[in-house]
């Protein structure tokens, strides 16, 4: 008697189980920001680094991080002027106060676009969000930096920064 159930009890199982991944996949929670993906992005910046997603810094950032490669947080990360239009002209148009405003509400919230970080941990939300991590953990041999995502986010690289 249980059997015309069973069908539909799966159904409406596998209907919630989708929508969740539905949801993660589109929506992907308050800290998602979806992955550089232009090839030559990846290549140039994430040779060194992870490749940060450009909806996490206003586009003021990206200008004026572009324009001081020559000395990029210590290094000189200069590229050709067609590879810097490139990568400009990408994160720009996907900064978090332009194309990529749909992820970077929360995280730009209360940061002026014309004094705007370098630094993505310059952040306040950011820093709120960081709060409780202890200073010798930034310090420890697997992390170094607090530019070192990946260090405690798994999924930093699919654009997934919840905690891990």
């Amino acid at each position: 008697m249980d059997l015309p159930y069973r069908p539909v009890a799966l159904g409406l199982l596998a209907l919630a189980f989708s929508a969740l991944v539905w949801q993660r996949a589109q929506a992907g929670g308050s800290h998602y920001f979806p992955p550089v993906s232009d090839p030559v992005v990846v290549e140039e910046c994430g040779s060194c680094h992870l490749a940060f997603p450009p909806s996490m810094l206003p586009a003021s950032s990206w200008k004026r991080m572009m324009s001081e490669l020559k000395n990029h947080f210590g290094d000189d990360a200069r590229v050709d002027a067609a590879t810097a239009t490139h990568i400009s002209d990408y994160l720009m148009s996907n900064a978090g106060d332009t194309g990529g405003r749909r992820y970077s509400d929360k995280l730009l919230r209360g940061t002026s676009t014309s004094k705007a970080p370098l630094r993505i941990t310059e952040l306040e939300r950011w820093v709120g969000e960081h709060r409780e991590v202890p200073a010798w953990e930034w310090r420890h041999k697997d992390v170094r930096s607090k530019a070192n995502c990946l260090a405690c986010h798994s999924g930093a690289e699919r654009g997934y920064y919840d905690d891990d």
